[in-house]
């Protein structure tokens, strides 16, 4: 595995690997892995032939008083757990490559950045948006992959890439959880021994819902609500519960199969999301 900062090298060994007849897959992140994103290397690995996996803090996606300086850094095991992986280059620009002096380009898809993350941490899908048309741009992928479990992350990549019209293909990886339910996140480590008690309610919570629209309850404000006083009354604070088409995020009346379920909570000082499909 090679490891690069410079945008030159990067295109430089992309350029020869797709002169080889190389698929080119891509793994977007910001670090501090953990097994759901190795699942997503391991599909890049299965469908492309040379996988290039990023790991960069994007200032852009945090507002002020929000995390970035104490988000998880942890290059050196990233590295090796990226190492034992396959992947054929591991890119860490700098911020200030990729944000230099003067920066003022902004990436904003209006209507599916408006509600869910994007009411609750504004800015925020705009600076994902942003960075990663960049990341698209510099390492120029056949195939890129995503989490479920960011859910409106993806609707926005998606759109994006067909309304830009990148030639990049999108696969989306299923989210992966602990045994409790909890789905993995890089901000789990924040969470002491109590608080990771409490914040099993929350998937808890929505798989209980999903279960329940199974059964037939497809009312979304009743599914919502139910979720709602469910986290609650665990000692959850709840930033948002919406039933949304996982397409255009925008709210449905009723829960037909294929919708899903999207939740924000806080526990303590860790903020958490989380998202189920309706069966």
């Amino acid at each position: 595995m090679k490891t690069v900062r410079d945008v030159l090298e990067l295109r430089d060994l992309v350029r020869e690997a797709r002169d080889r007849g190389r698929t080119i897959g891509f793994v977007p992140t910001m670090g501090a892995l953990h097994e759901g994103h190795l699942s997503l290397v391991r599909l890049a690995r299965a469908e492309t032939g040379f996988v290039v996996v990023s790991i960069f803090v994007n200032p852009l996606q945090f507002a002020p008083g929000e995390d970035l300086a104490r988000y998880p850094r942890k290059e050196a095991q990233d590295a090796a757990a990226l190492e034992r992986e396959g992947v054929d280059v591991a890119y860490l620009p700098e911020p200030s490559a990729m944000y230099p002096s003067g920066f003022s380009t902004a990436v904003e898809i209006s209507g599916i950045s408006e509600g869910g993350e994007g009411a609750a941490r504004p800015g925020h899908l705009r600076g994902v948006a942003t960075v990663v048309s960049k990341l698209f741009l510099q390492v120029s992928p056949d195939v890129t992959f995503f989490g479920r479990k960011d859910l409106q992350q993806v609707a926005v990549v998606q759109r994006m890439i067909r309304d830009l019209d990148f030639p990049i293909r999108l696969v989306v990886g299923e989210t992966v959880r602990e045994p409790d339910g909890l789905a993995l996140s890089s901000r789990n480590a924040y969470l002491s021994p109590e608080d990771r008690r409490i914040a099993a309610a929350f998937p808890r919570a929505l798989f209980g819902a999903r279960d329940a629209a199974g059964r037939g309850e497809r009312e979304a404000t009743l599914l919502a609500g139910r979720v709602r006083r469910e986290l609650e009354a665990a000692g959850l604070h709840v930033d948002y519960v919406d039933v949304v088409d996982p397409a255009t995020m925008e709210p449905v009346a009723v829960a037909v199969p294929g919708t899903a379920l999207a939740a924000a909570i806080r526990v303590g000082k860790t903020r958490l999301i989380d998202n189920v499909l309706v069966p």
